[in-house]
């Protein structure tokens, strides 16, 4: 069945209060989901033992979070396409307050591991919100509030480790996850009550075959990514990983292109603006996740090395925090240069804003004040990039299929930050000073990883030149307004 949906007009009054609280909700449950992802580290160094475990299998409360989201966003997010975007979110958030429930009622490690799976699941909140968004909101608000959206995932995990570190310094580490449910709930009360069910949809059958062969192909990259350091990089399991990721990807790619109603569409993923968009989100990902390894441990490391600040992990915390609110208050920036120029001009001046501000880091890394100036330049370019990204990817994609292309793109993102974490572990391993019989990181490890982050912000900017050059986000989105069509299934 199709149907003509116009996107409503913001006439003002009751319209423009109703879109605005849309906007609010949407962000606030990115904001939560955003913050499971730095909920556990304030307790990991003692996660051995709280759960009466060896480090190395309470490392798995992290990966396996990381896992369950990187299958679980493309999946949600065609899902949400096929079936309804905001039913899919409130599937989410409701996996969310299972996962935490489960995490703050457990005591050994294989609920935890299993709990920190279930959280993962929710990962796809931000991509579906971004999507309702497109479907119900004015042209002229959804630059900016798509922007704001997509920045919920920075500033959710650079306001989570201060809360997070202030509520494990006073209460039992059980709190961290009952806080993270409660938070759960509010959401979906506040989703429940003022998101609407687009209309907007494809239908058709799910490609379970497809889900299956993404999921192992994923899993098998990421996992050899995150634990290849631990496993060594010449081991038999992790090149064995590799192996498998490559020709199951291979093998998936060519089934999606032959099957009728694909999981993900790789002709539609291979049109030059989302395949460029996503190129350069893998390295903007890689970028943004390079200042949250680097600026905690330069804070924490003792002033004996010469280098280090000697802070308290909320100390480290509350430096981090003012990145989340300046990405908060570029979000409206990005959208605006968006409207003028275009998504691609915003996305590359994000890239150059976030190589500036490691070049800041690299000689001003001795003062506290140094590091959360070099955080809110790092933070301004993210969200620059992160309100461009969302746009170029709707600017290129049929209404029925946004849901699905953002979760992908928020898949490469990801994708980044774990090849971020890799190699910046392996410098810091490799490059170190010893101080009281511990090998600590370099100086000089500290400074190369700045120079790799600011190298992938540039090859960022380089990889977004060849974006098209396209119309300003408004009025592209505003074109196909009049005859957007679906098939409601």
């Amino acid at each position: 069945m199709s149907d003509v949906l116009p996107r409503p007009a913001d006439t003002g009054g009751p319209a423009v209060e109703r879109s605005g609280a849309v906007v609010a909700v949407l962000a606030f449950a990115g904001i939560v989901v955003s913050l499971m992802q730095t909920l556990v580290i304030p307790i990991v160094p003692e996660l051995p033992k709280l759960l009466d475990a060896p480090a190395s299998d309470t490392a798995w409360a992290v990966t396996a979070t990381l896992l369950a989201a990187a299958v679980a966003t493309p999946v949600v997010g065609r899902l949400g396409d096929m079936f309804g975007k905001r039913r899919m979110l409130l599937v989410s958030v409701v996996l969310l307050i299972s996962g935490s429930v489960i995490c703050a009622l457990s005591d050994t490690l294989v609920p935890m591991i299993v709990g920190r799976a279930v959280q993962g699941l929710a990962a796809a909140v931000v991509p579906l919100g971004i999507s309702i968004m497109r479907d119900e909101l004015p042209a002229e608000r959804l630059a900016g509030s798509t922007a704001l959206m997509s920045a919920s995932l920075g500033v959710g995990g650079a306001l989570g480790l201060p809360t997070a570190a202030l509520i494990a310094d006073h209460f039992d580490w059980h709190v961290l996850f009952w806080a993270s449910a409660c938070l759960g709930v509010v959401a979906l009360v506040l989703v429940s009550l003022f998101v609407p069910e687009s209309a907007v949809r494809t239908g058709g059958r799910f490609d379970l075959v497809g889900g299956i062969g993404m999921a192992v192909g994923l899993i098998s990259l990421l996992l050899a990514i995150s634990k290849g350091a631990d496993w060594g990089w010449t081991s038999g399991t992790t090149l064995g990983l590799f192996a498998v990721a490559v020709l199951v990807l291979v093998a998936w790619g060519f089934f999606e292109l032959r099957t009728s109603e694909p999981l993900v569409d790789l002709r539609t993923t291979a049109r030059r603006q989302v395949l460029v968009t996503n190129l350069a989100s893998i390295a903007i990902g890689f970028s943004m996740f390079a200042m949250s390894l680097v600026l905690p441990q330069l804070l924490q490391l003792p002033t004996q090395t010469g280098f280090g600040l000697g802070k308290s992990l909320l100390t480290a915390g509350l430096v981090m925090a003012p990145s989340g609110l300046v990405m908060m208050v570029f979000a409206p920036v990005s959208a605006a240069v968006s409207r003028a120029k275009g998504p691609k001009v915003t996305l590359m001046i994000g890239a150059l804003i976030v190589a500036s501000g490691y070049g800041l880091n690299i000689v001003l890394m001795s003062e506290v004040w140094h590091l959360v100036l070099v955080s809110c330049v790092i933070g301004a370019g993210i969200g620059f990039t992160y309100g461009a990204m969302p746009a170029l990817i709707m600017g290129a994609v049929d209404p029925s299929e946004t849901a699905a292309a953002n979760s992908l793109n928020t898949l490469m993102r990801s994708i980044g930050t774990s090849v971020a974490s890799a190699i910046a572990g392996v410098i810091l391993s490799q490059m170190t000073i010893s101080l009281g019989g511990y090998a600590l990181p370099s100086e000089t490890g500290f400074k190369v990883v700045m120079s790799i982050g600011a190298g992938a912000a540039l090859l960022a900017f380089v990889v977004a030149s060849f974006i098209p050059r396209r119309r300003p986000v408004t009025a592209a989105a505003s074109a196909p307004a009049a005859t957007e069509t679906s098939s409601v299934g």
